[in-house]
Order: structure tokens, then sequence, then C-alpha cells
């Protein structure tokens, strides 16, 4: 086992990492940028060194640094948590090219799987069922007319190396086709550095389910079952549960047997996630893998009690899993919201701001995965996600009821959250009822008629100020096209409530 390890990312995850090698008697090395200096994952490992400026660009994604810091500081092994270099097929073959170990898939599975048009031709090489569509990049926009034709509309343009809705378009008629391929293939190029689209076929109203995965290097590949990610804003995920209230017991067990199929079809390692769509008649599709660690592994790991980063660390380390299939128990169910820094007033835009107070949730069956202290600085340069609550409970009706009683606990103070939003999620009759599709948040705008406990005290105290004024009161949000800077209730929230 390796006795140094070095984490190359920042927040959350890494101080998820560091508590598991801690408990392994693994020592930690944290990097940082400038601006996360005085960050809880620097102040908790072992060692820290800085990177560089904010910008990740300077920081967080400067490969050659990383390596150069974990050769100096003696690290035999580089965790990449997720984003960043998580799934960068070039610095996984510089780790192993230094002699450090990459806590992760091969080089050449995160180059086969992280191209989608490669994804989906192994996977039906491997008999995975996949959308309909191309097998390969458009050659020119006019392929896609043609393509469209055969499988039929509505279809989705979508980047061959990209994700989280970046350079995807849905087309529902035909004369649309040749502009959506033109502007998926720019964003593509901006986006990912590649502008290499595809097309498949539209599935209406899906399920996003995703099967957890582990393999060694022995041969064993387990899974750990399936999670429901289907509460997504802008094709970015919000709710995750496990396990999906949805998939029947039948669908479940091929489900999950299909995904391993995909693993071994890849000669997969570590821990991963297949991804699919399944429609409402539970027919599932092949969407894509993710060659890394996900954010809502926690919930996997509450239901099972399998530490997911141990096993990571595990099979990087060349040890054989001391687990089987049959052994895997699931049990309960657990539900993850995510924390984020944004204005969901104001067309969920990021937000800013200096933590004055930081209480989180307690109690039986509760997990706060944070990054979170008083007096941190929640700046512009990094993703929204400040932390993740997960809530496990024997039954699904009691792990909702857990999520919104320590969702209403948390206090969270200085910085404009979506905690009054994810309450609301949870309350949704569908979400309750557990049948639900992608299409949840875009069926149920979220507005300030909708805004509870401390957005609707906000707004109340925008209206007092602003009608003493003698001014005409509508709150941002509520589509007056108001809500920046001190016009903002919460402007007002953060000084005076």
């Amino acid at each position: 086992m390796f006795s140094k390890i070095l984490i190359a990312n920042r927040g959350e995850i890494v101080l998820r990492v560091i508590r598991t090698a801690r408990e392994m008697g693994i020592r930690t090395v944290a990097v940082y940028s400038e601006i996360d200096r005085d960050s809880p994952h620097v102040l908790e490992a072992d060692e820290a060194v800085c990177l560089g400026p904010a910008p990740s660009s300077q920081s967080y994604l400067r490969a050659d640094r990383i390596l150069e810091e974990a050769k100096r500081l003696g690290a035999e092994a580089i965790h990449p948590g997720y984003g960043f270099l998580s799934e960068n097929a070039d610095f996984a073959r510089a780790c192993e090219q230094q002699g450090l170990a990459f806590i992760g898939p091969t080089a050449e599975v995160i180059e086969t799987m992280g191209s989608k048009t490669r994804a989906r031709q192994t996977m039906i090489a491997a008999g995975v069922p996949v959308v309909p569509g191309t097998e390969s990049a458009l050659a020119d926009p006019q392929e896609a007319v043609e393509v469209a034709r055969k499988i039929g509309l509505p279809v989705m343009i979508k980047a061959a190396a990209g994700g989280g809705g970046k350079g995807m378009r849905l087309v529902e008629r035909e004369e649309e086709l040749v502009k959506a391929v033109e502007a998926a293939t720019r964003e593509a190029k901006a986006s990912f550095g590649n502008g290499d689209v595809y097309i498949e076929k539209f599935v209406a109203r899906p399920h996003h389910i995703e099967v957890q995965i582990l393999a060694d290097t022995h041969g064993t590949v387990l899974h750990l079952g399936e999670r429901e990610c289907s509460v997504q804003r802008r094709h970015q995920k919000v709710v995750e549960e496990s396990p999906s209230p949805f998939v029947d017991e039948k669908t479940r067990a091929a489900l999950c047997e299909t995904a391993v199929q995909a693993a071994r079809a890849v000669g997969y390692r570590n821990a991963g996630t297949i991804e699919f769509l399944m429609d409402k008649d539970r027919n599932f599709y092949f969407l894509e893998m993710n060659t890394r660690l996900q954010v809502e592994h926690a919930v996997t790991e509450m239901v099972t009690g399998i530490d997911l980063v141990e096993q990571q660390l595990r099979v990087a380390a060349g040890e054989k899993l001391q687990l089987s299939q049959e052994r895997i128990e699931f049990r309960g169910h657990a539900i993850e919201c995510r924390v984020c820094a944004e204005d969901c007033l104001a067309g969920f835009v990021p937000a800013t701001g200096r933590v004055t107070a930081y209480q989180p949730p307690e109690g039986p069956g509760v997990r706060m995965d944070s990054g979170l202290r008083p007096g941190l600085s929640i700046g512009m340069h990094y993703d929204p996600m400040m932390a993740k609550l997960i809530c496990w409970h024997g039954t699904r009706e009691g792990a909702i009821a857990r999520s919104r009683r320590a969702l209403r606990e948390f206090r969270l103070r200085g910085v404009t959250h979506n905690l009054d939003f994810c309450d609301w999620v949870l309350a949704l009759p569908e979400f309750v009822q557990g049948d639900y599709s992608t299409k949840l948040l875009g069926e149920h705008p979220y507005s300030l008629d909708h805004a509870d406990g401390e957005q609707a005290r906000a707004a109340a105290l925008w209206r007092i100020l602003h009608e003493a004024e003698g001014e005409v009161a509508t709150p941002p949000g509520n589509g007056s096209g108001k809500g920046k800077g001190e016009h903002s209730p919460w402007y007002w929230k953060h000084r005076s409530l």
C-alpha cells in the first residue's frame, strides 16, 4: 500500500479522500491555488503546495507542476478526484511514465471512453444497447439530415468529446438541423478543443440511470447497484438517489449485468460509472462511461456500506478486491443534494460571497461532504458546488423526510445558496411518487412563488425596503429582469437578516 498520495483537486472531494487515506495510514499532499490558501482541504492535508494563481489553467490544470511536486514530496500515487484532470488521458499516461500510480483506469480506457463516438462503437461491438444514431462524427451538416430521415425526429446533436450539456442541441424539425449542427460544432470546439459532433435519436422523457462499477487488475468486475440521476437542470445533476424508485428488480438485474459487460469490454479497472438512458417502458441504452469517481458516489456508499475511495486505493496498489457480487448487500435508501453557490431566483446564476456562518445538519443517517468553513471566500473561478448533503434511511419515504429536515436545519450565511430550492424539489409530487424524468425541473420552473424559508424572508424584506421608497416592488426571479448587485434581495439578506 502507498505511504503517501497527492490529491490533484480542491474542496470537498479532497477532504473525502484525505479521511479514507488517514484511516488507512496513508499521508496526503494537497495542492491549491493562491485563492484557496486557507481552504479546509489545504489545512487538513499532511502537506500542501501552492500551484499558482486562481485561474485553473494556471493552477489545478498544471499537470507539469502537479507531477513535479508529487515527485519532489515523495508521493507514490495521484488521486485526481473529479473534474480538472480526472479524465485526462495524457495526465494518466504522464503519471505512469513518472513512476506514479494513477488512481483510476488506464490512459487507453480514458481515451476510448472519453470520445462519445468511440465509446458507442465499442459498446455496439460488445453487444451493449445504444440509442440509434451515428457511430462516428458527422462529416458535414447535411449528413445529419440524411440520418434524421432514417431514425426519425426528434434527434439530439452531441459533442463527441463533450459533457455537461456543452455542444448539445435538441432538434425537432428538419429545417433546424443544419444550423443546430453548426452551432453545436462551434460550441464543442470552444469548450473541448474538438468540434466533432454526432447524432442520435431523442428519447422522450427519459430517466438518467447510472451503475457504479468496481474492477481490479485481477479480472474481477463488480457492480454496486444503480443511482437515479434524473433531477437535472441544463443537463447538470441536482439531486441523486439510490436505488432508483423507477427500476424494478427484473430491469435492475439486466441493467447491472449490462454495465459489468460494458466494463469488461474495455478492460476497466478501478471505480467507474456506466450511464444509461431509460425510456418509459424501461428499455435502457448506453449513454456514456465516466472513468472516475462520481460526485454522487456517496449514495452508493450509504446503501452498500462500501468505502469506494478505499477500494480505489487498494486497486491502484495492485490488490485484489476482497469483495464478491453475492456478498454485496443493498440496504435502505439514500438521497444526495448538491449544495451550490447560486441565485435560484435570478436564473441560477453563480453566486459569490464570504461564508459568515456555517452549521451543517446532524443526526442519524446524515452525512456532509463539505469544503466549507466560516470565513471562506466563495469566488467565480471554480464550479459553484460547495458541499453535498447525503441522507440515508431504511425507506425512501424516510430518506425524503430526513433530507428535508436536514436541509431546513442547515445554516449557511454570507453566500447565496440553493438549500431552499433542493427542499422544494424533494416536495414535488412527481419526486415523492418516484416517477420523474429528466424533464422534471423543466416542467416545474422555480420562482418566488415557490420560495420558502430564507428566500421568502429575503424577498419580503426587499419589498418593504423598496415600497418605503415609493418604488414598484417586483422581486427578482419573478420575471422583472431586475435583481443584480444592491437591488437583489440577496444583498439585503447578507447584510440584514
